[in-house]
């Protein structure tokens, strides 16, 4: 069985980098080898769940500026599965999740950024699937639950974003992150790892710093689908922790 994961994707540059975080994902990725890769990312949002059908290769998109002109050179070359997209489609309809298909989107950096690091020779096919931040975290959580057992078929989901991701309050050159963001974390940790989802789903309301912590939900959904895809008997368990610029996480996440 292949577990399901959360990982951060923080700046793009991650993908050029060579720090105690890349080093662990890709470490990580030499742990499984999944027959395919299912990813929410916080980088394609539609109002109605949207899955990637296709079985050639993907456009690799720069959905971003202001960057060293190497990034925008980097390729990720992974093709797509009409078979997993059909079963995950299969799944959300038994489950009565309003769904789409999209046959031309390419992946975006949410989704290449931490696969390369992971699978470096785009050799794994993959199935992208947009998010939805506007839906309340508890429908995020019945989403991923849809795809709960993916993982007994060697397909590895993962939901790509962030836990504090305040673009806004970035400091640039700080290694040490910020005490507020360390305090959102803190408290998100300990509610996923005894898997208090009364809290978690009310995390806006009751976890310190949750506003500066997620201005906007589109980073942070994709936990609630990760973990809603987990293994409901397992433990969440934390994978690894670290800051860049003073507010953005590298978390990682196994459900």
């Amino acid at each position: 069985m292949i577990p399901s994961l959360f990982i951060s994707h923080g700046s793009p540059m991650l993908a050029l980098e060579n720090n105690e975080y890349t080093k662990y994902l890709k470490n990580l990725g030499e742990k499984y080898t999944p027959k395919a890769i299912v990813i929410f990312t916080a980088h394609w949002e539609s109002e109605i769940t949207t899955i990637s059908f296709r079985d050639d290769e993907y456009e690799t998109i720069y959905d971003f500026g202001g960057f060293p002109k190497e990034l925008f050179e980097v390729k990720y070359p992974a093709k797509g599965s009409t078979l997993v997209a059909t079963s995950v489609a299969e799944r959300f309809e038994e489950s009565g999740i309003a769904f789409k298909r999209d046959e031309n989107r390419g992946l975006d950096h949410g989704s290449w950024v931490v696969l390369k690091l992971l699978y470096p020779d785009a050799n794994v096919p993959v199935v992208q699937i947009s998010v939805n931040p506007y839906l309340s975290p508890k429908e995020q959580f019945r989403i991923g639950e849809a795809l709960r057992g993916l993982g007994n078929e060697d397909i590895l989901i993962v939901g790509s974003g962030g836990t504090s991701h305040n673009l806004g309050m970035i400091k640039w050159g700080q290694s040490n992150p910020e005490p507020w963001t360390v305090e959102f974390d803190d408290w998100l940790l300990e509610r996923l790892q005894t898997r208090d989802l009364p809290s978690l789903f009310e995390y806006a309301e009751l976890a310190p710093h949750a506003k500066l912590a997620v201005p906007r939900a589109e980073h942070f959904v994709p936990l609630f689908l990760a973990f809603g895809s987990g293994d409901e008997k397992h433990q969440p368990k934390l994978l690894h922790r670290s800051y860049q610029f003073g507010t953005l996480s590298h978390i990682a996440l196994q459900f």
